[in-house]
């Protein structure tokens, strides 16, 4: 008992030592993203907010074609670039796959022109199939540790049974798979690679060398010893104790809730709400399991668990609210956002399980005392409830590809390049996507040099939605650009923008071009 008490203290202070880590975001580029240089640059810079960790960083150069002759080098948080001596002109694309301290990967793409654009194309994205495996091994994992140790914990330590224990098993065997491909996914995902690579050392390497590495790690352990206290008689509750207290320290070690500020508060959260999560949904297959059994009296075993799991609510409404708070800082994100509406999800489900709950606890339960007439009742109640649970599992696994309000800063503005014999047009707009934005639009001559013009107006029109050409007068700003602000954009799409810039009485110059406006 001594032994797997130091494990269980062992375990919880590694879980909850290090630094504060959150979720990276790029903050600053230099050369500026979108920038016409008349020489290449000697290197380009990339400046995060936090520390990150270089995973793929990968330059298409104007003639489009992919270089390997870049130089990585990384400082706390700003990772250099060094480009190629003999870089063409054209418009060269730098895409970065950076790891932030979270274990999350942190993706984007930055351009500059070297002399007159060329139309390079971004690179490919990611494999969509090794996305839709991360989700699935990520739900395998919270099948393993809530409905499996959760499981496991509830037969040693509440029911004092091992009726319905086929359920928590095959849950520890899926959710062994589950961390296996979420540690060899992970390492896909921060890499930039197809499913093929699984076959490789390399993203088994990196997977291991980032915080979810070490937390997946120690979710295979808990869910080993799950399965070691469902064999074992003597150690069987302390095996059990120490599995749950490895659920919430794989929770607590890594991701976008566990590793935001402050580390003190949210850590602990994060560790509460995953034992919370394990003991009530770890114990309902095996509560259908039991009532339905012939022989077992579910009475005392149903009034166990309702007392525990008032205890364990009360848990996940506080640390719950207190995670939502930080995370979404604002009330308007639950609505605006992707980690907002998954949350909001989330409530939705998890409201209709607290309903459950309490038709169980003050309806089904006390008619089950009574005449015992409440039992079909109360079992269909509870595989509601089991059907409810695994819906909330398969929503919240969808945070994996989501950063929530809290790390989102400025984005890069969305920028074109219009050019013809006469001049060229710079167009910056900022945030550039749907709702309202600020437009900069930079007047150049054929050679670069600045163009005079007395007058400038940008319209816009969006034929796909019926939006008729909208035109907006500019204003000289004292950046020596032209400016136009709070233009609505209510609809994503491929928007048509046309620059007219009067020079002189008799000239005119007007330039046209799409502008990709997507939801981002």
């Amino acid at each position: 008992m001594r032994f797997f008490a130091a494990l269980a203290t062992l375990l919880f202070a590694a879980g909850f030592a290090g630094a504060a880590w959150a979720h990276a975001a790029l903050i600053s580029v230099e050369p500026p993203s979108g920038s016409m240089l008349a020489a290449a640059p000697k290197a380009v810079e990339l400046r995060f907010n936090e520390a990150v960790t270089p995973g793929a960083i990968r330059l298409i150069d104007g003639a489009g074609r992919a270089r390997d002759d870049v130089g990585i080098s990384a400082s706390g948080e700003t990772i250099s670039v060094a480009m190629p001596a003999d870089l063409p002109e054209g418009t060269a694309v730098v895409s970065y796959r950076v790891i932030s301290q979270d274990g999350h990967p942190v993706v984007g793409s930055v351009i500059f022109s070297i002399g007159m654009p060329t139309a390079t194309k971004l690179p490919a994205a990611v494999d969509g199939e090794v996305n839709a495996l991360i989700w699935l091994a990520r739900v395998g994992l919270y099948l393993g540790l809530f409905v499996g140790v959760g499981g496991v914990f509830f037969a040693r330590w509440i029911a004092w049974s091992m009726i319905g224990m086929a359920a928590p098993r095959m849950a520890i065997a899926i959710g062994i798979l589950g961390a296996a491909a979420s540690l060899g996914t992970l390492g896909l995902d921060l890499l930039g690679l197809p499913l093929t690579a699984l076959t490789t050392a390399a993203p088994w390497k990196v997977a291991l060398g980032a915080s979810a590495g070490p937390a997946l790690l120690v979710a295979i352990a808990a869910m080993l010893l799950a399965l070691m206290a469902l064999r074992s008689a003597r150690y069987a509750h302390a095996l059990a104790i120490v599995a749950l207290v490895g659920v919430g320290l794989s929770l607590a070690m890594t991701g976008h809730a566990a590793t935001a500020p402050p580390e003190a508060l949210m850590r602990p959260a994060i560790f509460l709400h995953g034992l919370g999560v394990a003991i009530w949904i770890g114990a309902l297959a095996p509560l259908v399991a039991l009532v339905s059994h012939p022989t077992t009296p579910p009475l005392p075993i149903v009034n166990r668990f309702s007392r525990i799991a008032a205890l364990a609510v009360g848990v996940l409404a506080v640390t719950g609210l207190a995670l939502a708070i930080v995370q979404l800082e604002k009330p308007g994100a639950l609505v605006e956002t992707r980690y907002g509406l998954i949350l909001a999800s989330k409530l939705v489900l998890v409201t209709g399980l607290l309903a459950l709950a309490a038709l169980n606890r003050f309806r089904l339960t006390p008619a089950l005392a009574r005449d015992g007439t409440g039992t079909p009742a109360l079992k269909r109640s509870i595989l509601a409830e089991c059907a409810i649970a695994l819906a909330i599992l398969a929503v919240v696994a969808g945070w994996r590809f989501t950063p929530p309000p809290r790390t989102i800063v400025p984005e890069t503005p969305l920028a074109i390049h219009i050019h013809s014999d006469k001049a060229m047009f710079q167009v910056l707009v900022s945030p550039g996507k749907p709702g309202i934005n600020d437009f900069v639009l930079q007047l150049m001559n054929g050679e670069g040099s600045p163009l005079a013009a007395r007058e400038t107006t940008l319209t816009l029109s969006l034929p796909e939605r019926g939006i008729e050409p909208m035109e907006r007068k500019a204003a000289l700003g004292p950046d020596g650009h032209w400016h136009v602000r709070k233009v609505e954009l209510p609809f994503a799409g491929r928007w048509h923008a046309r620059i007219d810039a009067l020079v002189s009485d008799f000239e005119q110059i007007t330039l046209e071009d799409e502008l990709d406006v997507t939801s981002r």
